[in-house]
């Protein structure tokens, strides 16, 4: 039979090695998660003139065809026990392509059957942020972020109405940069899971964005498995949305978009 204190020394000895594996599996220096979104959308243009003296309003919801899976990309590098840089970047490229199964006329103007407009919006964002952990336990931490956020959209038009058009009638793209802040919940409720709950924010005020004014939107959330220390799975959910508008001389025109839907991948972590 075993005396009292060896075996006060092999429970230490095995809350010891438990709570080291528990560190280990906390304290990757960088991870990387790749993944796709299966991305749905919900739009809305609006807009705002005066034509022949009389006030003209829009406010219109449309939409860009079904969903689609886009690259989401994140990675995280932890320099402390505290303090880590966070990167994100997410994609969406949609085409919508229109065309006549009947040919119409006005007048002495004819549209041919065939004929065809084909446009592309392309969505991007990237962020890079510093995070502190103000709240650090071994299963609970939470985290006030500050950093950059890239934004660009981009929007290209082709047409083919037989005689009446032919060519590119819409090529616009807008870029911008702005400080972003944001705010992170991870939870490690059991060996090999992880929960994280991320949200930012910025407003197009506070960065290089021109005549546009308004706010970009995200949060997501993500449930990871891991089945060795350094390779392992996560699925979750995604939203974003971009609310702007862009005053002219003529009238004021906005949009708002929300990109949202499930996301899954694989982490790997070095």
């Amino acid at each position: 039979m075993r005396s009292t204190p060896a075996l006060l020394a092999i429970a230490l000895a095995a809350s010891s090695v438990a709570g080291a594996a528990h560190a280990a599996e906390n304290d990757d220096r960088f991870t990387l998660r790749l993944g796709a979104m299966n991305i749905d959308t919900d739009n809305t243009i609006r807009g705002s003139t005066n034509i022949a003296g009389q006030d003209v309003n829009l406010n219109e919801d449309f939409s860009l065809g079904g969903k689609e899976w886009e690259p989401r990309v994140d990675g995280v590098f932890r320099f402390s026990d505290r303090q880590r840089l966070i990167f994100d970047y997410f994609k969406w490229d949609k085409d919508r392509r229109e065309t006549l199964n009947e040919g119409i006329a006005f007048g002495d103007v004819s549209v041919p059957e065939g004929s065809f407009v084909k446009a592309e919006l392309k969505y991007q964002v990237a962020s890079l942020v510093y995070d502190y952990a103000v709240v650090d336990t071994d299963r609970f931490e939470m985290g006030l972020q500050l950093g950059a956020e890239w934004a660009k959209v981009s929007a290209k038009g082709y047409a083919d109405l037989g005689t009446v058009y032919q060519g590119r009638f819409l090529d616009e793209s807008e870029s911008g940069v702005a400080p972003v802040v944001g705010a992170r919940l991870t939870f490690t409720p059991a060996d090999r899971w992880l929960i994280n709950l991320q949200g930012q924010y910025l407003n197009t005020s506070w960065g290089s964005f021109d005549d546009y004014d308004g706010d970009l939107s995200r949060a997501n959330a993500i449930v990871e498995y891991r089945f060795t220390r350094k390779f392992g799975i996560f699925a979750g959910y995604d939203w974003f949305k971009l609310d702007v508008d862009k005053k002219g001389s003529d009238g004021l025109v906005g949009l708002k978009q929300e990109f949202k839907g499930p996301v899954a991948g694989i982490s790997m972590s070095f």
